[in-house]
């Protein structure tokens, strides 16, 4: 993190600042690290300027506005919001608004009003510049129309179809198991049996599909809306693997995406990431079986490595050779199968393919068992990799995984900033109606 002002010692980004010129896309994240964190206000201000100059349009220029609206130091705020009235930025209204009111009624000549500070002043010339008028009877029907749009946006939110689901009833389970070991060497010791009480959910009958994720990057395009706020600024949510036919078919499993992008989609789509326990359960039903179609594992009912490589793999030797393999280029030919393949290996309730294809994301702490709480924002993944609160569980094993690890106890973890062709998800939704927020 650069500690000075730009161009003191910010590097080439800071230079950028200094000198006025547009930057790319690794130093324009920095830029919008900067204008959200740095410590110094003046940088923030610098850095907001800057990108309303130079990226006026991009969705995180925009985002940082609106949260430098609210800033805490003055300056930051102030300058924030005039640059929001500026560039007009309708998405800043409701920010603006929670400050002075709605700009129709401190338009009228006979509105009453306390006396007011320098921020409320600039406030209401900032909206009333958004709304290019100052006319009362004009803004107040441009604020109709404004709510209307915002209803409607959040009435989409709100219905957004998410229909292929599956109820998993409320009650006890028997979660974790009293295994004794593998021929794999695999480390099944970490989950021990135990009685686990869950209240009713739904969770996505298939994982999230290519398909389904393609609808999400288009609806979303730019916007941070349903990031994370510790993700990083200017992010990509596109899978790292959209160009591999081997995985990007409309109906396989979306891969290549991290934590934070699965969070993202998780409530863009009204949900959220399973927790281990809703995940197991919703694998295994209440009985405690060791697979979600029974306690005898079945190669017919799952993609896992011996299908995926086309060859036997009975020990830790053979997994290995396998998984070496993959260094040459196209091996293996036809990893992923489509997200509703395998029915005969549906879980209880109906949940296709908890075991195997891909390992699925949860917003379980590997460590903590407790969800997921990053803080890493403007950190590089060297810097924190080797922190407990960065792993995330992993369940259900892929297409490169051993029988050992398509059980329905068996966890695995991972860094929150990886992308494999291994790893997707599925989303869990309250049963009331509502959504998570």
């Amino acid at each position: 993190m650069v500690n000075g002002p730009p161009g003191e010692d910010g590097g080439a980004f800071g230079d950028t600042v200094v000198a006025g010129r547009k930057c790319d896309a690794e130093a324009f994240g920095q830029v919008v690290e900067l204008a959200r964190t740095h410590p110094d206000w003046p940088v923030r201000v610098v850095c907001l300027r800057y990108l309303a100059k130079h990226h006026p349009d991009d969705g995180a220029t925009v985002e940082s506005i609106r949260m430098a609206c609210h800033d805490p130091i003055d300056g930051v705020a102030f300058a924030a919001i005039s640059i929001a009235g500026d560039l007009r930025i309708q998405a800043a209204v409701l920010d603006l608004v929670k400050i002075s009111g709605w700009p129709s009624r401190f338009a009228r000549a006979d509105a009453l009003r306390k006396p007011v500070g320098c921020g409320a002043a600039i406030t209401k010339d900032a909206l009333l510049r958004i709304f290019g008028t100052s006319d009362p009877v004009r803004l107040e029907a441009l604020e109709s129309a404004y709510v209307d749009h915002l209803r409607t946006r959040l009435t989409r939110r709100a219905r957004r179809p998410v229909d292929d689901v599956v109820l998993v009833p409320g009650g006890p389970f028997m979660a974790g198991t009293s295994s004794a070991g593998n021929g794999f060497g695999m480390d099944d010791t970490d989950n021990p049996g135990r009685v686990v009480e869950l209240d009713e959910f739904y969770i996505d009958r298939l994982a999230v599909t290519n398909r389904r994720y393609q609808t999400f990057l288009d609806d979303v395009g730019d916007s941070a809306e349903y990031d994370h706020p510790d993700q990083r600024a200017g992010k990509s949510h596109v899978s790292a693997h959209h160009h591999d036919s081997r995985f990007n078919q409309p109906d396989m499993p979306v891969v290549g995406v991290d934590w934070y992008d699965a969070w993202a989609f998780a409530r863009w789509a009204g949900g959220e990431l399973p927790s281990e326990n809703q995940w197991e359960k919703s694998a295994r039903g209440v009985d405690g079986r060791e697979f979600p179609w029974g306690d005898v594992f079945s190669a017919d009912r799952c993609n896992h490595v011996e299908r995926a490589f086309g060859r036997a793999v009975t020990d830790l030797a053979d997994l290995e050779a396998a998984l070496l393999s993959v260094r040459d280029v196209g091996i293996p030919a036809v990893p992923l199968m489509a997200a509703d393949s395998y029915p005969e290996g549906v879980s209880p309730y109906g949940v296709v393919q908890l075991s195997g294809n891909t390992w699925e994301m949860t917003r379980t702490n590997f460590f903590s068992r407790a969800d997921m709480d990053p803080f890493f924002k403007g950190r590089a993944p060297h810097e924190f990799m080797n922190r407990k609160d960065a792993f995330h569980v992993l369940r259900g094993g892929a297409w490169s995984s051993p029988s050992c690890c398509l059980t329905t106890h068996f966890r695995g973890r991972d860094l929150l900033t990886d992308r494999h062709n291994e790893v997707g998800f599925r989303c869990v939704y309250p049963t009331g109606g509502d959504r998570f927020d």
